[in-house]
């Protein structure tokens, strides 16, 4: 019997009982006498660790969805609360692992992946963080609610920050105008309260890294990152060959842009309109959507055909923008249920079949990794994960009439120069919460200083037309990933590069590069980033000239594009 999202099972688990219950194997698991009586208990380990994911993840679903559901925020909270003490489940476990008389074979049986993870976590943890890390998960909900709060009247509306998406790309330069006042006038009258939430988080997870020993929470991000074969020198490389080879590119990309547009001068508010006869926007409704997806995913191939059916059966997906819903998309796995699920918020734009394909991505490599004995391999670590996702986008290039119609043309060459845009973007993220983290003395005014050299490094075309917070060096505010993960977001560049090597592979060799992406996502989290990449047969981002080959190739086919003629 299928059952759909709405009958999957919510209780709140005894985090008590569980960790005393967990103690208790892991005093069976140092009584064993070899490998194999050992993995039989991480078995039944696992069943925990499963258990509590999926409670987790469907409160966390739940109250995304509406947050204004007192229920599942009461449970957001709870598991806020109870996080760092279910960390503490993890850090004896891993401790214990990791110490195993038998560790070389139970490598040979799970792979080293997972001893390498479990390293990171003891390397990440404590017992006597743990208030510390209730207070940073408090923060971090506190900033997401504050953004789902927004209910801005605009254009005789009551909309939120997600819904303002179409507005960017309004045919008319004053609508625009109007509509990005409107949406950073909320985030002005919450500039000192995103400020002090923010300044919190820094100041907390300074001391969370101090009291285990670090210098500061650089390093400990990159423990929580899971960075296992590569190293914040590597990253610094790669952003330097960004601002070398693409801040020119983009440069000349949003010129082309403004000639194209008619402006005298390219605004903020411009930037999301791309051609004066109105962007590319998918044809229908959300149903309309997703049923073209499921078309496109039943001609791909067998495997996503049949994982879209899967999805679509069980009604795995929440995709509309509505009042309370937080902002944003993400793909989670319910593990009991052996179920991905996709959240974001469809506004009527281009991002509406990007954020499905994106997203679809990472449901279709944790549907075709979910057979893994080893939950830690369900989902590869961030930068990895991202490759599967924005690769899908370029693989359903070829199906993109069905979404689009007579602007599938304006589609593709906005989602390559968008893809290639991005790149100083998510390096100066990077780079800010790396000074930000390296002087978690500065004042929050003195982190947007900061932010605004970094733009002028970066982002020299962006111009804020005097529109505040932006001009004071807040655009920064309404990015997510900055709260809530830090050091995620260079993951997404790092992964864009991957992802440009699959669409140049797919225009050559279709089938060869599917068949390597199918590959990869059996995969799942069993190996480190640069060991996924290989086994891919794709190069690392982190290879000189790898950069440069790959935007060169994106550069040349945007070049043959007439873009003053859509």
């Amino acid at each position: 019997m299928v059952h759909t999202f709405s009958e999957y099972e919510y209780k709140r688990p005894d985090i008590k009982q569980i960790a005393a219950e967990v103690d208790t194997l892991l005093k069976e698991f140092k009584e064993k006498d070899s490998a194999d009586a050992q993995a039989e208990v991480i078995d039944r380990l696992n069943t925990y660790f499963n258990h509590l994911s999926t409670m987790s993840n469907l409160a966390l679903i739940r109250s995304t969805i509406d947050t204004r559901d007192e229920f599942y925020d009461k449970e957001r909270n709870f598991f806020d609360e109870y996080g760092p003490a279910i960390q503490e489940i993890d850090f004896k476990y891993y401790e214990t692992l990791i110490a195993s008389p038998y560790k070389s074979e139970l490598e040979q049986r799970y792979g080293k992946q997972l001893f390498s993870l479990a390293e990171k976590a003891v390397k990440g943890f404590d017992p006597k963080v743990k208030s510390l890390l209730q207070k940073e998960n408090k923060l971090d909900s506190e900033y997401s609610r504050l953004l789902a709060s927004a209910e801005i009247e605009f254009d005789g509306k009551v909309l939120n920050l997600s819904e303002f998406g179409p507005y960017a790309q309004h045919t008319n330069r004053q609508m625009r105008r109007s509509a990005t006042e409107a949406l950073h006038g909320f985030m002005e009258m919450h500039l000192d309260k995103i400020d002090r939430i923010y300044d919190d988080l820094v100041k907390t997870r300074h001391q969370i890294a101090v009291e285990l020993g670090y210098k500061n929470f650089i390093e400990l991000g990159y423990i929580r990152m899971n960075r296992i074969d590569y190293d914040s020198d590597m990253v610094q490389n790669f952003r330097d060959q960004v601002a070398e080879y693409v801040v020119p590119l983009v440069t000349e990309l949003k010129e082309r842009q403004r000639r194209r547009i008619g402006v005298e001068k390219l605004k903020i508010y411009d930037e999301s309109f791309d051609f004066t006869t109105g962007n590319a926007v998918p044809k229908g409704d959300t149903e309309d959507i997703l049923q073209a997806g499921e078309n496109m995913y039943l001609e791909l191939s067998k495997e996503t055909g049949e994982f879209f059916k899967f999805m679509r059966q069980r009604e795995l997906f929440d995709v509309e923008a509505k009042k309370g819903k937080e902002g944003g998309g993400y793909c989670t796995f319910i593990p009991d249920y052996s179920s991905p699920f996709i959240f974001s918020n469809f506004n009527g734009t281009l991002d509406d079949v990007t954020v499905l394909t994106h997203e679809a991505g990472h449901a279709f490599q944790s549907y075709m990794s979910s057979g893994f004995e080893v939950p830690e391999y369900q989902f590869p670590t961030l930068e990895s994960a991202e490759i599967h996702s924005m690769s899908m986008e370029y693989f359903t290039y070829p199906w993109m009439e069905q979404f689009f119609k007579e602007d599938t043309d304006k589609f593709k060459y906005t989602h390559m120069a968008d893809n290639i845009s991005f790149l100083p973007y998510g390096v100066a993220i990077d780079e800010f919460q790396h000074i930000v983290y390296a002087h978690p003395e500065l004042s929050p005014k003195e982190r947007r200083q900061e932010w605004q050299k970094l733009e002028d490094k970066y982002l020299p075309h962006r111009d804020y037309d005097g529109i505040e917070p932006l001009a004071s060096g807040a655009f920064w505010h309404k990015q997510g990933h900055v709260f809530s993960d830090p050091f995620y977001y260079i993951d997404y560049t790092l992964a864009q590069v991957c992802a440009m090597q699959f669409w140049k592979r797919a225009n050559e060799d279709f089938d060869s590069a599917w068949s390597d992406y199918i590959n990869l996502c059996r995969l799942g989290g069993s190996l480190p980033f640069n060991a996924l990449v290989e086994k891919a047969n794709l190069i690392s981002p982190f290879e000189d000239g790898c950069l440069q080959s790959v935007v060169k190739e994106a550069q040349d086919y945007l070049n043959l594009i007439d873009d003053s003629a859509l």
